[in-house]
């Protein structure tokens, strides 16, 4: 994998999320200066091509949307609002302004593509909010999910594992829309489209056992026999939780023990790598072996 390092990134401040487009060719960069930065990315080589401002604080996220959709980025900072970009012949136009949460919007992260053009934020107000983009209008649905406040928000795949069902619904088919959340209220919580009500409900009692705030969830995107979360705790674990088609939606969680809290949790594309990063500043790498115990494959020191 190639690894840049983009020395100067022009912003003024922390920069606290770098992603790189669906092709790996544009990076976008966010930071506590209230900017968004656009790089353009060719070999070992990068330009900045856009500053976008308009947040009236900290940046803390950046995402892009699957490329079938058009070039759109969605931000979301401490001010509490999320904008969603679109560039078009060479120029980047805030086309939606969400200001409907009151306190800080942690994450913003778009669904699988399968699902529709969905965008989910999670807000230290304790709401969750999903907008969809179609027909060039935005639809928002905002429900309240953690008391405490809400540290992140990851979306199931958009198929279910153990069905072999073609990756293309057929009209008016809404994809798997599921997601889970992690929650200062040390909880973590699957959520579903239902179509009756039109918004979100649990799918089942919230999953227990961290003792301190889950700061990040991550859904794992392999279809596999089994569905995999990943959810990472101030308690200093990291807790995998499993569900399999013949255990009729229970989930179970084996635990990883840490020196220091634990802020993230990435699946890698294929899967089955989980990457954990914490206060200590160490990245380490597990994969679970064949009596499905997790393995420490790597540690990266920074």
């Amino acid at each position: 994998m190639a690894t840049q390092v983009i020395s100067n990134s022009g912003h003024d401040d922390m920069i606290h999320d770098a992603v790189l487009d669906y092709y790996g060719r544009r990076l976008a960069t966010c930071s506590s200066d209230r900017t968004i930065k656009i790089f353009e990315i060719d070999g070992e080589t990068q330009r900045l091509t856009e500053t976008l401002k308009g947040h009236e604080g900290a940046v803390w996220c950046v995402s892009w949307a699957h490329p079938k959709y058009g070039n759109i980025l969605a931000s979301s900072g401490y001010d509490g609002k999320v904008f969603i970009w679109r560039e078009q012949q060479g120029s980047w136009q805030r086309i939606f302004d969400f200001a409907l949460h009151k306190a800080s919007v942690n994450i913003v992260s778009w669904s699988p593509h399968e699902s529709g053009c969905l965008l989910a934020c999670a807000s230290s107000d304790g709401n969750v909010s999903v907008v969809e983009f179609k027909d060039n209008n935005f639809d928002h649905n905002s429900f309240p999910a953690h008391g405490l406040g809400v540290n992140s928000v990851s979306w199931a795949p958009a198929t279910t594992p153990g069905s072999i069902v073609s990756s293309a619904p057929g009209p008016g088919a809404t994809g798997n829309r599921r997601f889970v959340t992690g929650g200062s209220d040390n909880l973590v919580k699957i959520w579903v489209f239902d179509p009756a009500t039109n918004g979100y409900k649990p799918e089942r009692e919230p999953l227990t056992g961290h003792s301190d705030w889950v700061r990040d969830v991550a859904w794992s995107p392999t279809v596999l026999q089994k569905s995999y979360i990943a959810s990472a705790s101030q308690d200093k674990t990291v807790r995998i939780w499993t569900s399999d088609p013949s255990s009729a939606g229970q989930w179970n969680s084996k635990v990883l023990e840490f020196d220091a809290p634990v802020w993230r949790v990435s699946w890698s594309l294929s899967g089955n790598v989980l990457a954990v990063s914490g206060a200590d500043n160490k990245v380490t790498l597990w994969k679970e072996n064949l009596r499905g115990e997790w393995d420490l494959v790597k540690t990266l020191e920074e």
